[in-house]
């Protein structure tokens, strides 16, 4: 198998990721996944589309991610995984797709607007 290369983004991050054959190492900017995703939520969304298509100890995995902040970097490593798990098998799209795991999330920060506080919120009103 040659390595298969991916993009997942969600807010401002943007993940990179090469997996190749292996046995279920996953390196992110070249530190483990343990010591750059300390608590065990963003860890479990990381080996999320692994586990779903029982490939844990099947894939290695190096991640390229910046921007954003560590669970929109973990969402964004998460639909990257799931992309490349959709090449390897397309059987495997069946079992991604329910679980929204294949969806890009476009929620982001709204810009913010002049002659205003925020993107919404406006400067105080005096009528007289």
């Amino acid at each position: 198998m040659e390595v298969i290369h991916k993009i997942g983004r969600r807010k401002t991050a943007v993940a990179r990721i090469y997996v190749s054959e292996g046995s279920g190492n996953i390196t992110i900017n070249k530190k483990d996944l343990n010591d750059y995703f300390p608590t065990a939520t963003l860890q479990y969304k990381v080996k999320q589309p692994f586990a779903l298509t029982s490939n844990e100890e099947n894939f290695d995995v190096k991640v390229n991610v910046f921007g954003g902040g560590i669970t929109g970097q973990a969402e964004a490593i998460r639909l990257a995984i799931s992309r490349a798990m959709c090449e390897v098998d397309a059987e495997n799209r069946l079992i991604l797709k329910p679980e929204g795991l294949l969806t890009r999330d476009p929620r982001m920060v709204e810009r913010k607007k002049f002659g205003q506080k925020k993107a919404r919120k406006k400067f105080q009103f005096s009528k007289r």
